[in-house]
């Protein structure tokens, strides 16, 4: 069911956006997957077998991209995710990155939770599992021709309501997807905006009570 035609990685250093040079660039990286749409012509009913199929291509990515940003794990402060499906596909198709693309990169980052029970479409239990990554993914998705850029949001890792990490970043595979493929994109970054300065709550203040998603 899983068939790739091709992987894209880019990361990117900002150093400054007009203003003083930051003493530590912020390093922001997106990775794009693009393969074959099983469904692409036809109406399915049933796609969930497929979300099962891409776990591995989720854990795969996520992997791939901490690589290529050459940070630790604990450096990672922000994440998002994205699809762009091609012209004989449906949007339904990229909702399917849902669970494997964002649970793999919440796991790699230090979620103890049950990404399974999520897949079930079971409420998250409430439990206060230690760990990392704790607000759910951000996500976009469109369908689009060859070239199809997307704007991925990306929100902190711990609390998506921290304003300083509030960004998006522009990912565009050349000539993908054709009409019969996907694109499935995960981004990371490593801080809060270069010049961010519009208050609100800072990482340092995020409280780690039992259940805090």
């Amino acid at each position: 069911m899983i068939t790739i035609r091709r992987i894209f990685t880019h990361v990117e250093e900002i150093h400054h956006e007009f203003g003083p040079v930051a003493a530590t660039p912020l390093l922001r990286g997106a990775i794009g997957v693009v393969l074959t749409n099983p469904f692409a012509g036809r109406y399915e009913p049933d796609i969930l077998p497929m979300m099962d199929a891409l776990q591995d291509v989720g854990i795969d990515m996520a992997h791939r991209l901490l690589a290529a940003m050459q940070l630790p794990v604990e450096r990672i402060a922000s994440y998002g995710k994205g699809a762009v499906v091609g012209a004989a596909g449906e949007l339904e198709h990229g909702a399917l990155w849902h669970v494997p693309g964002g649970y793999a990169m919440r796991e790699l980052l230090g979620w103890k939770g049950d990404r399974n029970a999520y897949a079930k479409g079971q409420a998250e239990e409430k439990t206060g599992q230690p760990g990392n990554a704790l607000a759910i993914v951000p996500s976009t998705k469109k369908v689009g021709a060859p070239g199809t850029a997307l704007d991925v949001p990306l929100t902190h890792i711990n609390a998506s309501y921290v304003r300083s990490h509030f960004d998006s970043i522009e990912v565009r595979v050349p000539g993908a997807p054709t009409a019969d493929e996907i694109v499935y994109i995960l981004t990371m970054a490593s801080g809060a905006r270069v010049h961010s300065r519009v208050g609100g709550l800072e990482p340092e203040g995020i409280a780690r009570w039992d259940g805090l998603r």
